[in-house]
This record gives C-alpha cells, structure tokens and sequence, in this order.
C-alpha cells in the first residue's frame, strides 16, 4: 500500500454501521472535512454508487467483492472481530487495507471462557439437575474435585482476549502458559510465555495445560490445529475451550477424544458448522457445553469500536501503521 502523503486524504467515506445517530455524528466528525455518506447495509444501489468514489468504508461485516472491486476504496474497517471472511489473498493482492474491532469485546468474552472454566470444573450441569430434582445429595466422587486454584490454564492466542483471559487466570490463583505468534515482551499475569515466531511448538503449553482456552484467529496455520494428536497429548481430566472459531478444532477428534474419555470436557462457543446440526453428537456427549456463538455484551461496546477507528482515522492520515490490520499472514482459504 503506497504512504504517500498525498495518498493517504480521505475524500470520501461509506458507512453502513447500524449505529445510534449520536455515534454516526461522532464518525462524520472524526472523518470530516471528507464527504461521508451512511446507508442501511441493505441499501444494494445506495452502497453501489457511493463505492464509486468512496475511499474509505465502515462495515459492520466483513467485505464481499463489491469492496473489491470498488475502484478507489482503500481503507475497509469491518466492525467486529475474527475478520475470517476479509483475510482473502485478493485482498492482500489488491493491498486494500482492512481494520476490525479486536478488543471491544474482549472482558466478556474472556469471562465466557471463564463461565465455561468454571461450569466444567464444578460439574454445573449435575448441580443444576440436582436442583431440579430439590434433591439435597451429594454426587458420587464430587469431593475429588478440584477446585482452578493452583491449577494451570494454557491460552492459545494472545491478542486482546488472550490477554483478559491471563488476567482472570492470575486472579483464579492458576499458573499461566500463553502462545502467541509473534516473540516480544513477557506480561505480567503470565509465567511461560511462548512464540510460534521464536520456534516453539505448543507441546508444553498442551501437556501441563488444565484448562486450555483457544483465543487465536482462524488462518490457513490455525485451521484444525487441535485434532487428535493434541487431544492424546493433553492431561487426563483437562478441559478445552474454544472463544475463537470452530474450525480451528478438527470437531470429529473432539467427538472422538470425548467419547473415549481421552479429555474430560469442552466448553464450545464456537462450531463447525455453526449452526451445530442438530442431530451433531456433542449435543449429548457428558463434560460438553455449549453456547450458540453469543456473549453478553459490554456497556461501551460501540463506544470502544468508535475509539477504535477514530485512532485508526489519525493514524491513516499519518501514514502509520493501524490498529487491528489484517497482513498478508492471516490469510484464510477456505476449507471444505
């Protein structure tokens, strides 16, 4: 993408963000002088003409081809996270920039895993029958149980949800392990910190893991990156959970691994497909939760996501690198 300075003006912005008309009012500022045009997603012809001479556009999906081939579009924030769909090689091709909102959402989605961690870990499913049943028993072997303190939890991916994800793990008392792409900085709340860039492997994260919880973007390196051997090298009694996307499990090796009893349990908000059919086995496999892709939200959501690009507005004018770009290295071919 050229830096130029003079290639880098914003005349023109699309934005098709299903927002209140108090936060449209803060974008058209932060974009003004440019001529800024919001449209409802669903207006086809509106969006057609305004791509004509758009060079900037704010979605609250990720780009279809329209974007593409938009003749003088060259900076696309898609507002929401895991931008899967966007990460095409034409994209990279074209050198189109693309943003997303990475982070908004990442406390909640963090204590979802947590919700998950914790379920698991105390058996809420039985607890819940037993409740049910206004049965004051107690269940066979729970005084075995285990409590997260002092226990090690594994996150695969370390952007912002990873991140919370290590802050929760700290204040459960567990020990930390954390993988991330790129090698860096250690972080406070982790106590092995580990970098497919500097050469390891997730073999230690995977086999002193507890609780393992998959925070990284789906990308041609992370498709199927849990499948059956990483299921036999996990602990007797571990547990995976997966915020991330579904297919970054191989999901008949997760059935499989649960059905043997290999790991003790998944917390899934995520599946491949989604919807889960619902004939699919993990519906009524024991030690499986599910969630049907949706966290509560945080208050400021919006708010966070407006930051976002406001920041990005700056740094686009400046010529700077932007907050949550897409590289040519989260390129996702789809997969059958």
């Amino acid at each position: 993408m050229p830096t130029h300075p003079d290639q880098r003006e914003i005349h023109s912005v699309l934005s098709t963000v299903l927002y209140r008309p108090h936060e449209i009012e803060q974008l058209r500022a932060a974009f003004a002088p440019a001529e800024f045009t919001h449209l409802h997603p669903a207006d086809s012809a509106g969006i057609a003409e305004a791509l004509e001479h758009a060079d900037v556009a704010v979605l609250p999906v990720d780009l279809d081809d329209r974007f593409l081939a938009a003749p003088r579009l060259r900076w696309v924030h898609c507002d929401h996270a895991g931008l899967t769909r966007s990460a095409r090689p034409e994209v990279f091709e074209k050198g189109l920039l693309v943003t997303g909102s990475a982070g908004r959402s990442a406390p909640a989605l963090a204590q979802h895993g947590f919700f998950f961690a914790l379920a698991l870990t105390f058996d809420a499913k039985r607890l819940l029958e037993k409740q049910a049943e206004h049965a004051w028993r107690a269940i066979p072997d729970y005084h075995h149980r285990l409590a997260l303190w002092g226990k090690t939890l594994g996150i695969v991916g370390f952007g912002h949800t990873g991140q919370e994800m290590a802050a929760l793990g700290k204040a459960f008392g567990m020990r930390v392990i954390a993988s991330r792409r790129r090698s860096g900085s250690s972080h406070p709340a982790v106590d092995l910190m580990l970098s497919t860039d500097a050469g390891d492997s997730l073999d230690t994260l995977i086999r002193e893991s507890d609780v393992i919880m998959l925070a990284a973007p789906l990308t041609d390196k992370t498709y199927h990156l849990f499948s059956s051997e990483q299921f036999a090298s996990m602990r007797d009694g571990a547990y995976l959970i997966n915020m991330a996307r579904g297919q970054i499990i191989d999901q008949d090796a997760l059935i499989e691994a649960l059905r043997t009893g290999r790991i003790a349990g998944a917390g899934l908000d995520v599946t491949d497909p989604e919807p889960l059919p619902a004939d699919s086995p993990l519906w009524d496999l024991p030690g499986v939760l599910i969630t049907p892709h949706m966290t509560p939200m945080l208050p400021d959501r919006t708010q966070r996501s407006i930051d976002m690009i406001v920041e990005n507005i700056g740094r686009y004018r400046r010529g700077e690198a932007l907050l949550n770009a897409l590289s040519a290295r989260d390129v996702f071919t789809a997969k059958p």
